[in-house]
């Protein structure tokens, strides 16, 4: 007899409409997947260019920044040319109403770049590294006027203390007001004081206890320039010239007075001459005052605000102009902040 034939097991089938289900779920998880490539694709080829358009605008920027401080030193050249030509006393004049001092702009150097400039003499501003002599003692003229130049700006005179400690390597606080290493070592996080001359005025803001209010009020009346710079009493705001003073004479609370005076004056305002009759009957003040001022400037900032297209820059630069060579101006710190 044969054998009865075996019977051969089959799998069951899926439906077919199972079947259509699963490959429509691939086909969508794939054009997700494509899309999400070609999203992330066209998003960084979009970064790129704009990565690429910033850089560009940023060198451009600077191009212009260089174009303005060319301009700025032509000018002070020719100012220091002609003032030159006429020498008063104490050498040449520099004042606001020779023209250095109007704002440029806002004019477009090439289409779709604009620039506006303005020249500032730092020289009228509070020297703060005028605080420490070479040896590292303080100067007590300018210690006073740092003083007198807080109190009038409604802030405490101790600070004036703590800013000399600040560039003073004396080891030895300022008695009563002053503070080393011992006070900044238990700030949080501690940190050391400097003990150097200072590069930029926002470092008040590490003064303990400072804070951004004062330094606010502060920062428009005070610079950071190389030690023993001479104050600029042509250029000087009332306030700055009143804490050398000791009383208030040429400061006003809108502070009009003292710009219209110097808009009517044919040169400097005020003349040594005045200023010194501010004193009074005070030549001891006036004999200590007198070695500390003069009536030309060195130092200038000059602001560059570009605009290129929907790109800003602000842009800073402090200008040397050199009075031993016939008045070159040269670069010497570039930035992005005023201070």
């Amino acid at each position: 007899m044969s054998a009865a034939p075996r019977t051969q097991r089959q799998r069951p089938r899926a439906p077919r409409a199972a079947q259509r289900g699963i490959a429509l779920l691939v086909a969508i998880l794939l054009v997700a997947l494509g899309t999400m490539l070609a999203a992330a694709i066209a998003y960084e080829n979009a970064m790129t260019a704009r990565r690429g358009a910033s850089t560009f605008a940023f060198d451009e920027a600077l191009l212009v920044q260089q174009g303005a401080e060319a301009l700025a030193a032509f000018g002070l050249r020719e100012v220091w040319r002609l003032s030159a030509q006429q020498p008063p006393q104490g050498g040449p004049y520099t004042y606001a109403n020779q023209g250095w001092a109007k704002p440029l702009g806002p004019i477009e150097v090439v289409p779709g770049v604009m620039l506006e400039a303005s020249l500032e003499d730092l020289q009228g501003r509070f020297n703060l590294n005028n605080l420490v002599n070479a040896d590292g003692s303080a100067d007590p003229t300018q210690l006073l006027a740092f003083q007198q130049l807080l109190t009038m700006l409604g802030l405490e005179p101790k600070w004036a203390g703590y800013t000399l400690d600040w560039i003073s390597h004396n080891p030895t606080p300022s008695i009563p007001d002053g503070a080393k290493d011992s006070v900044y070592m238990g700030q949080n996080p501690p940190y050391r004081a400097p003990l150097r001359y200072i590069t930029s005025a926002s470092e008040l803001l590490a003064l303990p206890g400072f804070g951004h209010d004062r330094y606010v009020l502060l920062a428009p009346y005070v610079a950071a320039l190389p030690p023993r710079q001479y104050l600029n009493i042509c250029t000087a705001s009332g306030v700055v010239l009143d804490a050398f003073l000791g009383h208030q004479e040429f400061a006003d609370p809108q502070g009009q007075a003292l710009a219209r005076n110097r808009e009517a004056a044919p040169g400097c305002f005020p003349k040594k001459a005045d200023y010194q009759a501010a004193f009074g009957r005070d030549p001891a003040a006036w004999n200590k005052v007198q070695s500390e001022i003069q009536v030309n400037s060195h130092y200038f900032r000059l602001t560059s605000f570009i605009s290129i297209g929907s790109t800003e820059f602000n842009l800073y630069s402090l200008l040397y102009q050199d009075g031993q060579n016939a008045g070159a101006v040269r670069p010497i710190l570039r930035s992005f902040t005023a201070d």
